[in-house]
């Protein structure tokens, strides 16, 4: 973090990813307990010896350079002592002193902690001593949550989905479906050895039922139950109580109107997760376009293109890297500009990491596998460049993945809608005509976004700065009412448009919202 960037921050209201703590009167603990929720969340930046006016705006505390280093080596002392805090997650470089406006701070840089070191929790008990951050404060996380947390960090030496189930035999599975995926499976591999085995022989095969070598016990999995199992089989106590997968179909913006479809367990079927991926994928299809293509011998119609492929990934993705032992169903909503899916659970990796798509843990491996034998499902990494590539083809908004909290879940929403000159991704580095007004285009506009276009000829702002100008407090609430619509008009622009997500993302003002501005004088 540069000095510059230091400077934009303390001019910066405090947002999710800063906090100012004034110093005068040494560390605070409050700043531990920020330094934990940052850590279990998605990182940011303490800035130390600024304080905040309730007008927003910041004041330094006047130290001097010889506070701060004491400062500073207090906090190592106190970071690196395991009774106050349970892991250190921080590197020499993360923590360092700066001079701004005659005036020494310190500023820690806390990055978002791996899984396996999550909950990073206080005082030697992660019950009561664990935080998190939710808008611009912190809180104390439920032990529900920090049981998530735990449960998260030790998957990989035993993941929910291969808990063996006791007292489960084939009455428990549902023989059409797994017939189905036996049929998907036999397409895939013609001539496999697994085709030619029993069904009982197939379900080891694939981890559906396993034995445990060393203790010899056996049974059926989680993932096998939850996969192809019978609906009063997977939801029975033993299993998965709350799994109620829920598929919800909007034909209308009549408010009135909850839903004009929906698939659900309703009894009609057998609602397993093999069942309900095949369901709802099928009505995800329906409203993506069809061109006329042609195969590679140029003899057959191609109808499944790169955004089958993306919406199948995702699809795919909500599936296998649910939370299934939270409270909270898989939901998936089709509306006439969009898809939202959404699962129980937080991201294993950071959000940064998952549109790098190098990276993937995951939750369900056992799930995973089952769709990774049916050609579904990216192995080697999160799959976001599928997804990202079937957008960029049909030159739709990029797809944004989003955490929430209380309860946690993770949200992907995939517009349907055009992408903005101004937001379009870079070919071999270049952009053409990025800036040129769309002269066919004559949006509206209201106040507060002419308030923000006027306040953007400053220069670019973050979020956090766009919502003080027109007085908004929820950050859910401004991006739908104004900063999407501005998006959509090519009014503003982000920063890293190839990441909405990032640290760093700020917005800038076009030259279709310069001359939103001069018509709006008019």
């Amino acid at each position: 973090m540069t000095s510059e960037e230091l400077r934009q921050i303390i001019v910066h209201r405090e947002g999710v990813e800063i906090e100012y703590k004034s110093a005068k009167g040494g560390l605070s603990g409050s700043m531990w307990e920020t330094v934990s929720a940052f850590a279990n969340t998605n990182g940011g930046v303490i800035v130390l010896g600024v304080s905040e006016r309730k007008d927003g705006t910041a004041v330094m505390d006047g130290l001097t350079e010889e506070q701060v280093r004491d400062y500073k080596k207090k906090f190592w002392d106190t970071a690196n002592n395991r009774q106050k805090l349970s892991v250190c997650c921080f590197v020499e470089r993360d923590v360092h002193e700066e001079y701004v406006s005659d005036s020494w701070i310190l500023v820690v840089e806390v990055a978002r902690a791996d899984y396996r070191l999550r909950p990073v929790f206080l005082n030697g008990n992660p019950y009561g001593n664990t935080f998190k951050r939710n808008h611009e404060g912190d809180y104390h996380c439920t032990d529900d949550e920090v049981r998530q947390m735990f449960s998260d960090a030790n998957q990989m030496a035993a993941t929910p989905d291969a808990r063996i189930l006791h007292n489960y035999t084939m009455d428990d599975i549902d023989l059409p479906t797994l017939d189905g995926y036996r049929r998907e499976y036999k397409s895939k591999h013609e001539n496999h050895p697994w085709t030619l085995v029993d069904d009982f022989q197939f379900l080891k095969n694939i981890g559906a039922y396993k034995t445990v070598r060393e203790t010899g016990e056996e049974g059926f999995t989680v993932a096998g139950i939850l996969m192809f199992g019978k609906t009063e089989s997977i939801t029975d106590q033993s299993c998965l109580p709350y799994f109620f997968p829920d598929y919800r179909q909007h034909d209308t913006t009549d408010p009135r109107v909850r839903w004009t479809d929906r698939i659900y367990p309703d009894g009609r079927w057998e609602a397993n997760l093999y069942n309900f991926f095949n369901k709802v994928l099928n009505r995800l299809f329906d409203p993506l376009p069809k061109p006329f293509m042609l195969d590679e011998a140029g003899k057959n119609r191609v109808e499944y293109t790169s955004a089958h492929l993306a919406v199948r990934e995702a699809l795919a993705n909500t599936c296998i890297h649910a939370a299934y032992t939270q409270m909270g169903n898989i939901t998936v909503d089709r509306y006439l500009d969009r898809f939202e899916l959404s699962n129980p659970g937080t991201m294993l990796v950071s959000v940064e990491q998952f549109y790098n798509g190098k990276q993937s843990v995951c939750r369900n491996p056992q799930l995973q596998k089952m769709f990774v034998l049916l050609g579904i499902g990216e192995k080697a990494g999160s799959g976001a460049d599928v997804i990202l590539q079937g957008w960029d083809d049909n030159k739709w908004q990029h797809p944004v993945i989003e955490e929430k909290i209380r309860p946690d879940r993770v949200v992907m929403t995939l517009s349907l809608k055009a992408m903005s000159m101004d937001n379009k991704r870079t070919t071999n580095g270049q952009q053409t005509d990025n800036n040129r007004p769309q002269t066919d285009h004559k949006p509206t506009t209201n106040r507060p976004q002419i308030q923000i276009l006027e306040k953007l000829l400053e220069g670019e702002m973050a979020l956090g700065d766009l919502m003080i100008v027109c007085d908004y407090k929820d950050r859910d609430s401004f991006r739908k009412s104004v900063l999407n619509e501005m998006l959509d008009k090519g009014l503003v622009a982000m920063t890293h448009p190839e990441n909405p997500n990032h640290r760093s993302q700020r917005y800038r003002l076009t030259e279709n919202g310069r001359a939103m501005i001069e018509k709006s004088k008019c």
